[in-house]
């Protein structure tokens, strides 16, 4: 769905390339995790996977992304969007409309969707996030999980077939952080929709993740499956990357020579864990 090539960019002015010879892929319904310390890239990586590196970012690319077949650099912006859907991190930056239901409306007549075919949609996209009864809420008066969900579903209204995601819980309490990502794997289980989300919260990529890529200053330090990369810990936490505790715990074991098998990701898992090497 997302093969990433070779990839370095800098942007105008830049002492050095927030990409570095970046190459990875992303499998159409995969969920991806993006992590790694400030100024790793996170972001940037991103932009190019979505098109707004190069077109809206200037500054020099070099490699090639495609997505869904199409070269990211020779494809328009307005193209793209037909694929891949964003969320950024500043949700309030990115409402355009006053009411939730406008908002949702907003990008279904900007696409040109047939006017008979927009209240199914709108319909749809409210239900997929759980805020159908929001529909006339003042955005103004929303939580700021709230208005995740409202962005969420502005983006899905025009069903894309990737969704990308800039740390999407960054101003959120961690019950409102757990609400969206559970959302996201339940579009992605069950819509098929790919997920590409940048996050700091390791937690939570660890449980709801598929797959984690590391960046480490514009290179790609690891990608792979959770608990493969979550293996490396004391590799992760050199780069500035915190693991979970229960992750933590499992290296541990492991490294004292008992039969640890699979790494644990939560509680749940280190408690079954330590339970099974008691016993």
């Amino acid at each position: 769905m997302i093969d990433v090539k070779d990839v370095t960019f800098s942007y105008a002015g830049a002492a050095r390339p927030a990409l570095d010879g970046v190459s990875l892929a992303v499998a159409e319904g995969d969920f991806l995790g993006i992590i790694g310390p400030s100024g790793a890239g996170k972001s940037t990586l991103m932009y190019a996977m979505n098109g707004v590196v190069p077109h809206y970012h200037q500054g020099e690319f070099y490699g090639e992304v495609r997505l869904a077949g199409a070269d990211t650099h020779e494809t328009s912006l307005t193209d793209l969007s037909h694929t891949v859907a964003t969320v950024f991190q500043d949700v309030d930056a990115q409402m355009v409309a006053a009411e939730v239901e406008d908002e949702v409306l907003f990008g279904l007549e900007n696409f040109g969707v047939p006017h008979d075919e927009i209240p199914a949609r709108v319909d749809e996209a409210l239900a997929l996030v759980g805020i159908s009864d929001l529909r006339e809420r003042a955005i103004a008066s929303l939580s700021g999980g709230q208005k995740q969900k409202v962005a969420l579903a502005a983006v899905l209204a025009l069903r894309p077939r990737v969704l990308v995601l800039d740390e999407p819980t960054g101003a959120l309490d961690p019950a409102s952080s757990r609400q969206v990502f559970s959302l996201l794997a339940d579009l992605n289980e069950r819509s098929g929709i790919t997920v590409v989300v940048v996050e700091q919260k390791i937690g939570l990529l660890a449980e709801y993740a598929r797959r984690l890529a590391v960046l480490d200053e514009g290179r790609l330090a690891y990608c792979g499956e959770r608990r493969e990369v979550l293996a490396h810990a004391d590799d992760l936490l050199r780069i500035g990357v915190n693991v979970p505790r229960a992750t933590t715990l499992s290296c541990m074991l492991r490294d004292e020579g008992f039969p640890v098998g699979r790494l644990a990701c939560n509680v749940d898992e280190a408690q079954e864990l330590i339970e099974g090497i008691v016993a």
